[in-house]
């Protein structure tokens, strides 16, 4: 036993004396390049955008051994159009061939992950991807999501969907980053819990979007930024000292000690270096040279340092990674939100921050979706005076304008008041150009001044409305007329259910609520006049006048006693009772479960320091709040208005007892439909529409629903309109603010008997602080006293009024589940009404144009159809060598090609009869819009050809047998059937016959 013993420490002093394994350091340089966020785009390509494009091309052309990365493609496309030399375009095509000069990501912008829709992060992913495509018949095949706040498990689908190998992550909670940092830093990661393998993604979780933030200021010596415009002598101030050889020891063990300190978090000896921060690399020779220096000492001295460092592209780093077969683990479907930086720095306030700007966003992508359909709808038929180029046009306007909010900095409101003001600039700019187009087809389509002249008493209206979407649809539509007396009429001439009421905004006008049916991709036609009809007079239908009712103001009880004073409203599926005693909501009874819910809503807000000084704050990106919520009000108001088709209940709550005008606005309405299948989404929603501010300073909003559910607070939130998660109470000591979750389209509370769910045309905080509660961030307005936000303006005084929409819908989760996920579509996709008067000389009914309806099973979507007016050839191989004799620049854009996308809106496991697959003819599905010749399955930015598209597959550290299959079920040539399965999103270009 002695003798084994000796030898055993012999052998443990043998291997300590051994000189450590050598870690191989890929460094990959790099610029984070925002696209808005303290600068506006003008602003940061003037400063220094273009030097840093100028100056990498200039670098890597001389230096062969140099690399670099480009993510985002909205600056890059500025530059390439607007700026850069034939020679520069030369080198940028020569350095890109070579490989040392690579695309990853390649979105117009690097989208945030918590408060975008999976409709814009595709948009974004597709104008970008199809740049590159044009210009250089280059795909990317690996993400860059590193700034993001926040990871969300519907982003590894997509980027799996757009062809992507390799994913790259880096802000997720402290907490967890330092438990992953043990053996999970690299793992397969199935962010689909339907999809599973068949769309997994390796996934890299970085260290951070730079160089590690200890060495920041320490290793950039290309100085620094000027703004506005860049010193006229090229003379940067510098605050770091170059590579020297009295320092380079210094600098040689600072960073080879963080490289050691980060070494075992992964599984091979090979580390990912990202080299690079904002706005650096705009004088890349100097960036460069000292590089060279110091990686150079580093790397004669591997044997001290015991480190090799190379310079590298993200490909050449996935592709050593890949060759090394290292088994990984397998995370499933959940999410890394939110995001905490420490314990009192929770990033869920920026769910809410500039709503304003969210919600004109959401409404920004709803039009441009009901435009793309209707111009191809259009341009598939013969038609008559439309310039389809000027057409195009508009609609490109619009793309980039949602595209670029979209970014981390933008939509998630973490940005100056003048980069918002650009915001939304450009997408009230984009929006009116495309409200042109659709007028100018609507003018096509129902010309004004066809038939026989008749003479037509003046204030008339014709309201032409669309539905976008591939389902027919029942709706309440909302106009405003100045005449109470209003006659509606369809295009054959025929009378339509209307309702006229006092206008909840304007005291002078009206509102007119048209009860509407109407098919998939179909247009529906109305004449609205003033009504004359004589006394006795049977012949004229008038809409019908409702009943307003008058509640008076009503203080805030200080107890939780239960009225017994109570108001009905109802209709064929609620029952809601109010509180004549308080004029808030008492509970809800739903019809089908004969379940009776008590249920009260109210406002309420979050007192939030501003002040570093005074403790944690709250600013644009942090929510942070040490007391509970309080009520914001001291009296409500309400008035009921009942009529043949909505009630509608408006409650004001005012601040205090002696304010005129009420804070908080909210107004609830339901509606009766017609019976059946066609008014049973219309029927099973409570509309609620939202008028909050301006708030008091350091102020931040909810909308409490409180109901005896029995949750134990565990609330479920979509990631991205795409898939919900389950999010169970967390116990910390920043309790409040890390149980806050980002609400994009849904959210939903449930027990046993009951599920009540809140769906959103617009991104929110949500969260559930109490058991049968959910609470929803609409505003804040804070006054952010920390000098960083105060140097470069980041503030978020915000006083304007928020105006936002949600559905309410409660019952069992048999029929809330069935009815959400449509439910959701629908309230983002709203019929959109296209309004002009009625001229003296216009025919009154146009004789009725025939139109065939587009229709798709309920359970599939139609994501998008449009004509993208994209000039490659969709054959790869063609494509390029055409790129290579010149004649791409030449192209000219395609309109015969139509984008299709469809996607299965339901889990594998959610429904009966929903979750089944669905199998489609094209070919018949889409023939009212005309004859389908072919098809073509493509990735999901339309780049790659499913069939030719070979993702890499990793190994894992779970048995075979549990993988499942990951082939993507491609269509067959020729073919027209395809069978989509739930959480699949299958991408087509079809060829129509032309007319």
């Amino acid at each position: 036993l002695s003798t084994f013993c000796w030898l055993l420490l012999l052998l443990l002093w043998l291997l300590g004396t051994q000189p450590e394994a050598t870690i191989r350091v890929f460094v990959v340089p790099h610029s984070h390049l925002d696209v808005g966020w303290l600068h506006t785009v003008q602003g940061s390509t003037q400063a220094y955008v273009t030097t840093v494009y100028t100056s990498v091309v200039e670098d890597l052309t001389r230096n062969k051994q140099h690399r670099f990365i480009i993510v985002d493609q909205e600056f890059f496309r500025l530059w390439w159009d607007g700026i850069a030399s034939a020679k520069q375009k030369v080198q940028v095509r020569q350095l890109v061939d070579q490989g040392r000069l690579e695309f990853v990501l390649g979105g117009q912008v690097m989208h945030d992950e918590a408060v975008t829709h999976i409709d814009d992060q595709i948009l974004q992913l597709t104008e970008g991807h199809r740049f590159l495509y044009e210009t250089f018949g280059i795909r990317p095949q690996f993400s860059w999501q590193v700034d993001s706040f926040g990871a969300s498990a519907t982003t590894p689908t997509l980027f799996a969907l757009a062809g992507f190998n390799g994913h790259i992550i880096s802000r997720i909670d402290y907490d967890l980053k330092e438990t992953m940092q043990q053996d999970q830093m690299q793992f397969v990661w199935r962010g689909s819990r339907s999809l599973l393998a068949q769309q997994e993604m390796f996934t890299h979780q970085g260290v951070s979007s730079n160089i590690p933030l200890l060495l920041s200021k320490g290793f950039y010596w290309n100085e620094k930024a000027v703004f506005p415009d860049p010193p006229w002598d090229g003379m940067y101030p510098n605050q770091t000292v170059p590579v020297t050889l009295s320092n380079i020891q210094r600098y040689a063990n600072t960073l080879s000690y963080n490289v050691r300190k980060r070494a075992p978090w992964f599984l091979t000896p090979h580390i990912l270096w990202p080299w690079g921060c904002d706005r650096q690399f705009f004088n890349a020779s100097v960036q460069f040279a000292n590089m060279d220096y110091l990686m150079g000492y580093i790397n004669k001295h591997v044997s001290q340092f015991g480190v090799l460092m190379v310079y590298a592209t993200l490909s050449e780093y996935f592709q050593t990674l890949h060759s090394e077969h290292e088994p990984v683990q397998v995370r499933d479907h959940r999410d890394f939100l939110p995001y905490s930086s420490d314990m009192f720095h929770s990033w869920t306030g920026f769910y809410a921050s500039r709503s304003g700007l969210k919600g004109l966003a959401r409404r920004a992508s709803a039009l441009l979706y009901a435009g793309e359909s209707m111009f191809t709808r259009f341009m598939l038929a013969p038609h008559r005076f439309l310039d389809r180029a000027w057409g195009l046009q508009q609609l490109q306007k619009l793309r980039w304008a949602v595209s670029e909010v979209q970014h981390h900095e933008a939509i998630t409101g973490a940005h100056t008041p003048k980069v918002s003001d650009m915001f939304v600039g450009r997408l009230n700019n984009g929006m009116h150009g495309v409200q042109k187009l659709m007028s100018a087809i609507v003018q096509d389509r129902f010309p004004a001044h066809t038939g026989a002249p008749r003479c037509l008493e003046p204030g008339g209206y014709v309201a032409v409305i669309y539905n976008p979407l591939a389902w027919t649809v029942t709706t309440i539509v909302t106009l405003t007329v100045d005449f109470p007396k209003v006659s509606v009429t369809d295009e054959s001439g025929h009378p339509v259910p209307a309702q006229v009421q006092n206008s909840k905004e304007m005291p002078s006008v009206y509102d007119l609520l048209v009860l509407t049916t109407i098919p998939g991709l179909s247009y529906q036609y109305y004449v609205i006049k003033p009504s004359r009809r004589a006394k006795g007079d049977t012949q004229v239908t008038e809409a019908t006048m409702a009943n307003t009712k008058q509640f008076g103001r009503r203080p805030r009880r200080h107890d939780s006693s239960v009225g017994r004073r109570l108001v009905h409203v109802e209709n064929d599926c609620y029952t809601v009772s109010l509180d004549k005693d308080t004029n808030l909501m008492q509970s809800i009874w739903e019809r089908q479960s004969n379940q009776t819910i008590q249920v009260t809503q109210q406002f309420m807000e979050y007192e939030a320091n501003g002040d570093e000084d005074q403790g944690p704050i709250s600013d644009n990106y942090v929510f942070t709040s040490s007391e509970t919520a309080k009520p914001a009000w001291e009296t409500v108001g309400m008035e009921i208005v009942e009529g043949e088709l909505v009630t509608e209940i408006r409650q004001y709550f005012y601040r205090t007892v002696n304010d005129r005008d009420p804070t908080y606005t909210v107004y609830s309405r339901l509606a009766r439909g017609p019976p059946g299948a066609d008014g049973e989404l219309l029927c099973h929603r409570i509309e609620q529409e939202y008028r909050v501010g301006p708030l008091e300073l350091n102020r931040e909003a909810i909308w409490r629903t409180s109901t005896n559910l029995n949750t134990a607070r565990v609330l479920y939130s979509d990631n991205n309109g795409y898939q919900v998660q389950r999010r169970a109470y967390k116990h910390h000591e920043n309790n409040i603010a890390r149980n806050y979750y980002p609400m994009t389209q849904s959210a939903f509370i449930q027990d046993r008997q009951s599920r009540l769910v809140l769906l959103s045309e617009q991104a929110h905080g949500v969260s559930s602080q109490g058991s049968g509660q959910m609470e929803v961030m609409l505003h804040r307005r804070l006054l952010i006293k920390q000098q960083w936000a105060l140097s470069v303006n980041v503030t978020l005084n915000d006083t304007s009024v928020v105006h936002s929409v949600l559905w309410l819908l409660l019952g069992p989760s048999t029929l809330t589940r069935d009815l959400g996920q449509r439910s959701g579509v629908a309230l983002q996709h709203r019929p959109v009404v296209l309004i002009r008067e009625l001229s003296e000389t216009a025919r009154i009914h146009p004789h009725p144009q025939h139109q065939e309806a587009v229709t798709l099973p309920p359970s599939i979507h139609l994501q998008i159809l449009s004509i993208p007016g994209w000039t490659y050839n969709s054959n790869h191989t063609k494509h390029v060598k055409n790129l290579r004799k010149g004649e791409a620049g030449e192209a000219k854009a395609e309109f015969r090609r139509v984008l299709l996308r469809l996607h299965h809106l339901y889990e594998a496991d959610e429904d009966p009869v929903r979750s089944q697959p669905v199998t489609v003819n094209l070919q018949s599905v889409l023939q009212g819009l005309g004859s389908v010749v072919s098809v073509e399955e493509r990735s999901l930015t339309g780049t790659w050809d499913v069939s030719t598209l070979h993702r890499w597959r990793w190994p894992t550290q779970e048995p075979g047998y549990l993988r499942g299959n990951s082939s993507h079920p491609s269509l067959h040539p020729g073919s027209f059937t395809i069978t989509i399965h739930p959480k699949e999103i299958r991408t087509f270009f079809i060829y129509f016959k032309e007319r």
